[in-house]
């Protein structure tokens, strides 16, 4: 049996051909076989040097890597692997807990941390960049290892790769990408600062080979074909995910899979819970052997596609260019459906650099002796084409063919195109370094002359001498107004760590790194009244307006708004140009707004870091409680279908600040409910975005080890969280009955007993007695909510607010609870409406 890494640790002498002797043999052990590129990069790495490692996609980056840690553990020297996103950050920390052991392995992502003073640490580059801001060249980092590090030329967040280039010059660096481009500079900017060889290790040739071609049949027939040749699994590629949908229902007309093939499926799927909407396509989907993957899916959606992929499952993935950021799919062919793509400014053709990322993921090692790049030439192209090919040999019937263009405005594509990206080199990465007040705070707070750290900073980074100049005078302008706030001050004699300035505030480590304007959130809580009946959800919306816009749901939540101003106009009678004109006032809604900015520019004046961040009033988590609506139905309501896992995430972002952002003294039990109920309502739908957070904000209090699944929890066994979801059921029911749709309490009955006719009837007596339901704050009293609480059942009764206050109708119902934990969300079965 192969010895563990951390049993080879012990006794290894701290030199290098021990170091390395020793991680090969562990590789060989497992019946890897190091390629040229990793030996070379290895033998670098534990001599001391720094190491940029531009080889393609598939060739073992991530090994080398675990030998960079490895060397550093050897050497007694502390290790930091950066990514570019959490999810990476968060896989990578579960792979070096199983390879080294869970007490040698530590994360930060800036939203949770686990065991930070590890040997090795996983985290985000600005996690990085932010400790190495504060701490300077003294950081506790022997070895830096960037994953993706094209990162770098990234205009808003390429700042976060060049900065541990400029301050950590005492660790040694291991720089990764299969897109690097020209490298250079790097090179000698990396040996000037840290004093250490800088060896490049680069290499063209993939250990699986790719074969590029460029297709001038429509898509379908490129696919049968690529099917017949036993090109699959193949990932069409698209750039919008309503595109990626559409083409995968379009190749149900053709046969993916075999009837053996879908039989698998089925058996591989089991009792995997699709919910209604987008669940139920992608039912139909998958046991057509076809997968769609995109961002905008729920996580447990894509992490079925993935397995059903990698299980050899799945012919055809339609989805997004998110493969080119590391996905878990195995992918024989790559098939790009467009060679332009917008990219949220205009549309353009795509660059070399995301070409190669994504063609990169075709072939899989160990599996394919090949990959198969293969572009979809435009529709129009497809079409001429196809008439040339009518016409025959018939020169004149050729040239009377009336060639089709490319629609006014398309961004089109050429073989041409394909040649010129297939042999270009990915273009050289740009410096985009960025002062911000938070910046200078951070290098204020270190140790020493922070006026010397900061000209370091300011004339000695990557940028180009104009653009360094213009840092130096926003540096200066940030200064001024930090001192004249007074959150800094100027020192007569330095301190006994050497500042001639320091901070009259306290700076947290994680400062900056997760929500910049929660510790705004915490003074307007304590502002609002507590004692007020809506205070619950006012905290909900001063948070709400702390987290980042999901750009779908705010504009379909315009959309709905405009749609019902309109139908309100023209019931007024306005006429067509004045509402168009009053429209443009209408948005989506954003409670407490004048407060929030009130407040935010009051508290801005003496925390003027802030001053680059915007505050965003708005009502996603609020608007879903007050509707009393579940996930799918509020995912129906506004169309959000394809967009459903951009919602569940803010959904769960919503419940991350509500659990760590609320203080103390405002933790009333409405806001426990509410939290409770959010955590749930997310827990049902996808369970993932949670769990694992909440393994890791336990820290050492958990008795989970990284990497254990959660005992699984049943819905009824959070009562606190189940008794708001009864009542937000039986309310939706109130809101539904007060608006007389008998239509839609018909679909919510359970089982289809009640028709909109039985409710309609039932309803005529309380009608004939009084005018309206009350849905107001009054009606949502928990004390007009009766439940009588049994071992398999609760017995309820939900009363009305009616105008006279007599409260003596009202709806009584049975909440099934074995019914309730199998469908995720509370079964109501009602019984009656009438007088009590």
């Amino acid at each position: 049996m192969t010895a563990s890494l951390p049993d080879l640790l012990v006794g290894l002498p701290d030199e290098p051909d021990s170091v390395f002797a020793a991680f090969e043999g562990w590789t060989s052990g497992r019946g890897l076989e190091l390629y040229p590129a990793q030996s070379e990069a290895l033998i670098e790495l534990v001599s001391g040097a720094n190491v940029i490692l531009a080889t393609p996609t598939g060739s073992g980056k991530s090994l080398v890597a675990t030998g960079a840690h490895f060397a550093a553990l050897a050497a007694g020297r502390r290790s930091v692997y950066t990514a570019p996103i959490k999810a990476l950050v968060s896989e990578k920390f579960f792979e070096l807990s199983d390879t080294f052991g869970a007490e040698r392995v530590g994360m930060l992502t800036g939203d949770a941390s686990v065991n930070q003073d590890a040997d090795i640490v996983c985290c985000t580059a600005e996690v990085l960049a932010n400790l190495a801001l504060r701490m300077g060249p003294s950081t506790d980092v022997g070895t830096v290892i960037m994953d993706e590090f094209h990162y770098y030329g990234d205009p808003d967040r390429g700042w976060a790769w060049q900065i541990p280039l400029l301050e950590l010059n005492k660790s040694q660096f291991l720089l990764m990408s299969a897109t690097l481009g020209d490298v250079d500079f790097f090179l000698d900017d990396l040996s000037r600062r840290t004093g250490r060889e800088t060896a490049l290790v680069s290499s063209a040739q993939r250990p699986v080979p790719l074969h590029h071609y460029y297709s001038v049949t429509g898509l379908q027939e490129t696919v049968i074909e690529l099917l017949q040749t036993k090109q699959a699994p193949i990932y069409i590629v698209h750039f919008t995910q309503a595109a990626a949908l559409e083409q995968a229902q379009a190749l149900t007309s053709i046969n993916v899979a075999s009837r053996a093939e879908r039989d698998m499926i089925a058996v591989a799927i089991g009792e995997f819970r699709f919910s209604s909407g987008f669940g139920k396509v992608l039912s139909r989907l998958v046991r057509h052997g076809i997968g769609v993957h995109h961002a905008g899916m729920l996580p447990k959606y894509r992490r079925l596609v993935e397995k059903l992929a990698q299980a050899g499952l799945l012919k055809v993935i339609c989805g997004t260019d998110t493969l080119g950021v590391g996905i878990n799919v195995p992918i024989r062919t790559v098939l790009f459906s467009s060679l332009s793509k917008y990219d949220g400014v205009r549309t353009r053709q795509l660059q070399a650099r995301e070409f190669h990322q994504i063609s990169g993921r075709a072939g899989r090692a160990g599996f394919d002796t090949a990959g198969t790049v293969v572009v979809q030439a435009p529709e129009h192209e497809v079409e001429n084409v196809k008439l040339l090919a009518k016409a025959g040999e018939d020169e004149k019937k050729r040239r009377k063919v009336v060639r089709k263009r490319a629609p006014e405005g398309f961004v089109s594509w050429s073989k041409a195109t394909h040649d010129r990206l297939i042999e270009a080199a990915p273009e050289q990465l740009g410096s985009h370094f960025a002062v911000t007040p938070a910046l200078l705070l951070n290098v204020i707070a270190r140790e020493g002359d922070a006026f010397a750290a900061m000209k370091r900073l300011l004339t000695d980074n990557h940028e180009p001498v104009s653009r360094r100049r213009h840092h130096v005078r926003q540096a200066i302008a940030a200064y001024r107004s930090l001192l004249a706030a007074g959150v800094i001050e100027r020192l007569e004699v330095p301190d006994q760590f050497g500042r001639t300035v320091r901070l009259t505030v306290d700076l947290p480590l994680n400062f900056a790194l997760n929500q910049p304007l929660s510790t705004f959130a915490l003074a307007a809580i304590e502002v609002l009244d507590v004692d007020s009946e809506s205070f619950a959800l006012d905290v909900v919306s001063v948070l709400e307006s702390t987290l980042e816009n999901p750009r779908q749901v705010l504009s379909a939540q315009q959309f709905a708004a405009r749609g019902e101003a309109v139908a309100a106009m023209k019931a007024d009678g306005i006429e067509y140009d004045e509402r168009m004109e009053l429209l443009e006032d209408v948005s989506y809604p954003k409670p407490l707004a004048e407060f929030l900015e009130a407040t935010f520019s009051i508290y801005r004046q003496s925390h003027p870091w802030l001053a680059a961040f915007e505050l965003s009033p708005k009502s996603i988590v609020r608007d879903l409680y007050e509707r009393a609506m579940t996930f799918g139905e509020y995912v129906s309501l506004y169309g959000l279908t394809r967009s459903e896992g951009l919602v569940l995430r803010y959904l769960s972002d919503a419940y991350r600040a509500l659990r760590s952002s609320v203080p103390a003294a405002a933790r009333t039990e409405p806001v426990e409910d509410v939290t409770a109920w959010l955590g749930e309502l997310v827990r049902q739908v996808d369970s993932s975005l949670l769990d694992e957070w909440e393994q890791l904000r336990a820290g050492e209090d958990s008795a989970l080890e990284p990497g254990d699944v959660p005992a699984v929890r049943t819905l009824t066994s959070n009562t606190r969280a189940f008794t708001v979801l009864v009542r937000n059921a039986l309310f939706r029911r109130v809101e539904l009955a007060a608006r007389r749709r008998y239509d839609l309490l018909a679909d919510l009955s359970q089982p289809k007993a009640w028709s909109a006719q039985d409710w309609e009837d039932a309803l005529d007596g309380y009608f004939a007695e009084y005018d309206r339901i009350g849905i107001s704050a009054d009606a949502r009293n928990p004390q007009l909510l009766q439940i009588t609480k049994t071992t398999n059942e609760w017995q309820v009764r939900q009363v009305f607010d009616d105008p006279d206050g007599d409260h003596d109708w009202g709806i009584d119902a049975v909440v099934d609870l074995a019914a309730s934990d199998e469908a995720g969300e509370a079964i109501v079965q009602v019984r009656s409406v009438d007088h009590w």
